[in-house]
């Protein structure tokens, strides 16, 4: 079965994250077991998540890389669990490994998510063209072992801009169509908390890149840097801030890991809107 998926120009869509890891520096491995990824997953999807991204590795900063076995083993068996619950649900396998990919599709993922924007695998590239399915080119500075080692820039924005055209040329130049790239700055790969603050002042300047734009900010450490001592579970009210700072934006895919307050947040801002 092929599912109809959202038309990414619009927005906003909301990704919802389902974390099948035990150290994500989100949920602290609250749903590593797949039974519960799989009904975390389901009711997501119940509170207004138009994707699920189902991830198994862990990208935090420091955090270990993960054999492609190891990753299949946790993800494909929530996939397949979802995908039998509800054959209409739209996935995106989290992954920057293309055996991980290709399992993933074979299982019914729809999109690939993938934080090296197709670079930590040579083979990545093909496995995305060859399935024509869209694929989400995301920035990082380096690895999750060594991204946060102070990571400098002169621009941010305009560095980060010049990285993801880059890529995009590479994907269009294979043959991936441009209206199956999404973009992401990458917010917290690589970034400093002014450097976090500057992309989302100026998120849209990514929109002149042509494609459909992501921002992936929910419970992110630069909210603990702007207010000391919230742990990831205690920072909704940041995230929602962000999150709505990209709405005013015109970003098109919110990544969330609260999908059902987001989306009330998301619905009061555009009723208000509305009204003008």
């Amino acid at each position: 079965m092929v599912n109809s998926l959202p038309n990414f120009k619009e927005g906003p869509l909301i990704m919802g994250v389902v974390n099948v890891t035990p150290d994500s520096f989100s949920d602290g491995g609250d749903f590593f077991d797949p039974e519960k990824a799989f009904h975390h997953a389901l009711q997501l999807q119940k509170d207004g998540a138009d994707i699920l991204d189902i991830g198994g590795e862990s990208t935090r900063p420091g955090a270990d890389p993960v054999t492609p076995e190891e990753e299949q083993a946790r993800v494909i068996p929530v996939i397949q669990a979802i995908k039998k619950a509800s054959p209409e649900a739209i996935i995106s396998i989290d992954t920057r490994h293309s055996s991980t990919m290709i399992q993933a599709i074979n299982n019914g993922a729809n999109i690939i998510n993938d934080v090296s924007a197709l670079t930590n695998d040579p083979q990545s590239l093909d496995v995305v063209l060859e399935a024509q399915i869209p694929v989400i080119l995301m920035h990082m500075k380096g690895d999750p072992q060594s991204m946060q080692k102070k990571p400098e820039y002169n621009d941010v924005v305009q560095e980060i801009f010049d990285y993801l055209k880059e890529r995009i040329s590479v994907c269009v130049n294979a043959g991936i169509h441009q209206d199956n790239i999404i973009i992401d700055p990458g917010i917290g790969f690589g970034k400093t908390l002014d450097n976090n603050l500057d992309i989302l002042e100026r998120i849209d300047y990514f929109h002149d890149l042509g494609c459909s734009l992501l921002l992936g900010a929910s419970r992110k450490s630069f909210i603990e840097k702007i207010c000391p001592e919230t742990p990831a579970d205690q920072r909704l009210a940041g995230s929602i801030a962000a999150a709505i700072q990209g709405l005013q934006k015109k970003v098109q895919i919110f990544r969330v890991h609260d999908v059902k307050e987001t989306r009330q947040a998301f619905d009061v801002w555009q009723a208000i809107h509305k009204q003008r």
